[in-house]
């Protein structure tokens, strides 16, 4: 299992201070939405600069038509970062299409789906997609394998489910993860390391545990060291 370190701190340069305090490990790091709009493609590039082994996870969820989802996909991987995602209810000929649009590149970066938001209980989830989470994160799941997509985003509770439905190679990364139990704030499905484990996730995102701390460098070697 690998962790993610989410960086969605309010400012540029908190981001970067975190970065510089964690350089030595070679970790995944996310960049959301807010990050990215108000920092742009640059801030990639910082990201390099501070630890060229930093693997880059551009949490943008993609979600249109099929077209533009390609001309997306292959404008993110000219940025050079190491994964993506998209929303697996944009559609298989959608996915099916950012996947052909990347086969031109030597190394493509992975394509991750978004089955269902970890801040959806199964009310609400249930209200917009009219299944239960469980079911239709599964049936996202294969529509995205079958679409030749590298893995999808899940809660841990819909992880081992799913690749007993795909591939055990089928890679799942799970956001809304507290390592030690911490306050879960706005997520509704979250997960501890252990239940991550458990659940045969392959990579945790963890942001607010980690850089709210008052010793995030140290909050990261102990989530380490308990992978």
């Amino acid at each position: 299992m690998q962790l993610c370190v989410a960086l969605d701190l309010p400012t540029k340069e908190e981001n970067l201070k975190l970065l510089e305090s964690i350089k030595e490990h070679n970790i995944w790091v996310k960049v959301g939405f807010r990050t990215y709009i108000r920092d742009s493609k640059d801030f990639i590039q910082n990201i390099k600069k501070i630890n060229p082994e930093f693997k880059i996870f551009l949490d943008l969820k993609l979600y249109d038509i099929p077209n533009t989802m390609a001309d997306a996909a292959e404008e993110i991987a000219n940025i050079g970062v190491d994964m993506f995602n998209v929303h697996a209810s944009s559609g298989v000929e959608a996915m099916k299409r950012v996947m052909s649009r990347l086969s031109k590149f030597d190394k493509p970066p992975l394509v991750l789906a978004v089955t269902a938001l970890t801040s959806f209980d199964n009310d609400s989830f249930e209200n917009i997609y009219g299944k239960d989470i469980k079911s239709k994160a599964k049936e996202f799941a294969i529509m995205s394998f079958e679409a030749g997509l590298n893995g999808v985003v899940c809660s841990a509770h819909e992880s081992l489910d799913i690749k007993n439905a795909t591939s055990k190679d089928f890679l799942t990364l799970t956001p809304g993860i507290r390592p030690f139990g911490e306050d879960s704030n706005d997520q509704k499905r979250v997960a501890t390391i252990e239940s991550a484990k458990e659940s045969d996730v392959d990579i945790i995102v963890v942001g607010r545990p980690i850089y709210k701390n008052e010793n995030p460098a140290k909050k990261v070697e102990e989530i380490l060291e308990a992978l």
